[in-house]
């Protein structure tokens, strides 16, 4: 699954400098303008400051829109939960739930890297395998201020409102169980990923920070679809269909709204912004 864990992070959690495009997206339908910006949910230092158009959709909006309330997503209860629903609830670990081959495989990955694999054991594998590439992606200088972070400050300082397209538990779900079913495979193919993480991570950032939609989709989208067709149906498909109608009745108001959310929800034949222009939006990339 070339690149699929990498795309997983900026679906979830989440770049060079080149172009003149941008992924911010203006859509409007009547005298109702939405903006739409794909984000990268982890950064590095050197990929500030954010490209311009971020600026230009965020001051041009009264309320700003996250995928979730991410000042709950910070809060002890909701890392409690998080905690609680990563680990099996009967006290197992994940040796238990992989088949020897994989558990092999991650035991060998562990022992290359003196990670210890001991002290995530309990963990169901969705929640491990993603640890473990942010543990790699950090390496590499990424931290988890990205552009969603970025913005969730700027909203709280400049007192805008601020809404969510689904809540905290909901993400937290998504996050716990995408692996489900797909256990062995998702280890495996994340161990592999892995090794060329750095390349991979360049490739993806570097293609949002120009807003290369057909390029995202094929590093990101195109992956799920075609190998991972379980993953990429509960990460986007299913959640864009629960946001769709939600993005769609801000037409009612008279209120210009940006809405930030992960890239790859924005791109490719079951993206957000395919939809929107199937249902009547006028859609520009800003």
């Amino acid at each position: 699954m070339k690149r699929a864990i990498v795309g997983i992070m900026l679906v979830l959690f989440a770049c060079t400098r080149a172009g003149a495009e941008s992924s911010v997206w203006k859509a409007q339908k009547g005298t109702t303008v939405i903006y739409l910006g794909g984000t990268c949910h982890i950064l590095r230092e050197t990929d500030f400051p954010l490209p311009p158009e971020f600026d230009q959709a965020y001051k041009a909006s009264q309320v700003v829109v996250f995928e979730t309330d991410l000042g709950k997503l910070q809060e002890p209860a909701t890392r409690q939960r998080l905690l609680a629903k990563a680990m099996y609830s009967d006290g197992s670990t994940v040796d238990k739930h992989l088949s020897a081959k994989a558990y092999a495989e991650l035991s060998a990955y562990a022992e290359a890297n003196d990670i210890p694999l001991q002290a995530f054991g309990r963990f169901k594998p969705s929640v491990l395998m993603t640890t473990l590439t942010l543990m790699e992606l950090m390496k590499l200088g990424v931290t988890q201020q990205g552009v969603d972070n970025v913005y969730y400050a700027r909203v709280k300082t400049d007192k805008k409102a601020v809404e969510g397209l689904e809540t905290v538990d909901q993400q937290i779900d998504y996050v716990v169980s995408m692996a489900d079913g797909n256990e062995d495979a998702f280890v495996d193919y994340s161990i592999e990923e892995m090794k060329t993480l750095k390349k991979q991570f360049e490739l993806l950032v570097g293609a949002w920070r120009k807003g290369d939609a057909g390029k995202l989709d094929e590093l990101m989208d195109e992956e799920f679809r075609t190998r991972q067709p379980q993953i990429y149906k509960k990460l986007i498909v299913e959640r864009n269909r629960n946001w769709l109608p939600v993005i769609d009745a801000y037409q009612k108001t008279r209120q210009t709204r940006f809405v930030l959310v992960g890239v790859a929800h924005l791109v490719g034949p079951d993206g957000l912004i395919e939809t929107l222009r199937k249902k009547g939006y006028k859609i520009d990339k800003l």
